[in-house]
């Protein structure tokens, strides 16, 4: 979790929490009419972003920065007086803690993603954390040196796991399969589309391209096998952002929504700014530690993973993605809306989409005059997972391929056939 100054400011705008369920309303978010976002905005620059860096960097003041690299990360925030400031970071980097070399690391892969090669090289050969040696490896693959540095990255995680056993850390499980099995072909899409697949649930697929840059769509279907059609009498479908805003791979913290099955236990609606009032539907990872949902329930789906998939696909690895995540601690995962700017990636391939800590977000568009929510996506999924039966189910994340344009519906009805 992210601590420090701004947590009043940044923290709630993402935390998925879970609250109580919600009818569809009329809907109001005064932080989104053009005053309060603009307002927002400066607040950022001057005090999330300004202030904490024009601090020395030292020990008391490691959470101001941190708070700093959050924000500049959530409104995509670059100057040449920041660059320096990085680097400063990067000099003093093996003193620093642990959360502050992983607020480091994850500022530098959004915004600096060809920058600082070499420090992040050289920190991966310092650090004992697997998180953070993970979000190293992932830097280097990210600038193409996946074989330039495959030899030092193997040879360091062999010097980390003596005398561990079996218990290796799931980073290195996923680092190792990037680096011994690069090219593994993926299995046909009709297998998870047949009736069988999970047979007599409630399933809500959403397919993503490789490159989260680009948005991926989602459909629903019922216990029956049949899915869920507009009035029209079309599939239904709406577009679903799987991108987090590092664009992490999504078995670290921050990062993308992890490719595989998620568990759906039910709707809610959450208190945090960003996310909004609209219901959203609550997921659940293998292993994961939640709340709301008795370990007993998740640790049975994480031992169960394997025999939920089709045949064909039980030796593809990157579908075991939300499996890993959930072993390697990551939390709060949901399908949602939002009421964030879009302004700040109006620049981005998503756009009017806005990314978010890892979730399943679909667009929602809110009046900047009274705040009174004009569209919802959102509302549409829910809606439509209520006709399919309700949110108890599973949830499929699923990267199509790697062409470079957004998830059409005629995509996925080819397969429907």
């Amino acid at each position: 979790m992210k601590k420090g100054i701004c947590i009043a400011l940044l923290i709630p705008l993402f935390l998925c929490v879970k609250c109580f369920a919600q009818e569809d309303t009329v809907i109001y978010v005064k932080e989104t009419t053009k005053f309060n976002r603009d307002k927002a905005y400066n607040n950022i620059i001057a005090n999330s972003i300004t202030k904490n860096l024009s601090l020395p960097l030292t020990d008391s003041t490691e959470e101001n920065w941190q708070d700093a690299f959050y924000a500049m990360e959530l409104i995509n925030y670059k100057a040449s007086w920041v660059n320096t400031k990085i680097k400063t970071a990067f000099n003093s980097v093996e003193k620093r803690s642990i959360g502050f070399q992983r607020a480091l690391l994850e500022l530098t892969y959004t915004n600096y993603p060809k920058e600082f090669i070499q420090p992040v090289a050289a920190f991966a050969k310092q650090t004992d954390n697997p998180k953070l040696f993970a979000m190293c490896a992932e830097y280097l693959f990210k600038n193409g040196l996946k074989e330039k540095y495959k030899k030092t990255l193997l040879q360091k995680m062999s010097e980390l796991n003596q005398g561990s056993g079996d218990n290796i850390a799931p980073f290195f499980t996923v680092i190792k399969n990037k680096l011994l099995h690069p090219q593994i072909k993926r299995p046909s899409l009709e297998h998870f589309l047949k009736p069988n697949f999970l047979k007599n649930e409630v399933v809500i697929f959403s397919f993503q391209r490789k490159n989260r840059n680009f948005p991926g769509i989602v459909i629903v279907r019922d216990k029956n096998g049949k899915f869920i059609k507009n009035e029209d009498g079309q599939i239904f479908s709406v577009k679903q952002l799987a991108r987090s805003i590092t664009n992490l791979p999504g078995y670290i913290t921050n990062g993308n929504t992890p490719q595989g099955i998620f568990k759906i236990t039910g709707f809610a609606v959450s208190n945090s700014i960003a996310i909004g009032p609209t219901q959203n539907i609550q997921l659940l990872m293998p292993f994961e530690k939640s709340e709301e949902v008795a370990d007993s329930v998740s640790q049975m789906f994480g031992e169960n993973y394997n025999n939920m998939l089709p045949d064909s696909w039980k030796d593809y690895y990157p579908v075991y993605e939300s499996w890993y995540a959930g072993k390697a601690g990551r939390t709060e995962i949901i399908s949602h809306g939002t009421t964030v700017d879009p302004a700040y990636y109006k620049n981005q391939p998503y756009y009017p989409l806005t990314p978010t800590l890892g979730c399943l977000c679909t667009k929602e568009i809110w009046s900047l005059s009274d705040g009174r929510r004009l569209e919802s996506n959102q509302q549409k999924l829910v809606n439509a997972v209520k006709k399919a039966g309700g949110a108890e189910g599973f949830c499929l994340v699923i990267e199509i391929d790697d062409q470079q344009k957004p998830v059409s519906i005629n995509e996925i009805l080819s397969y429907l056939k």
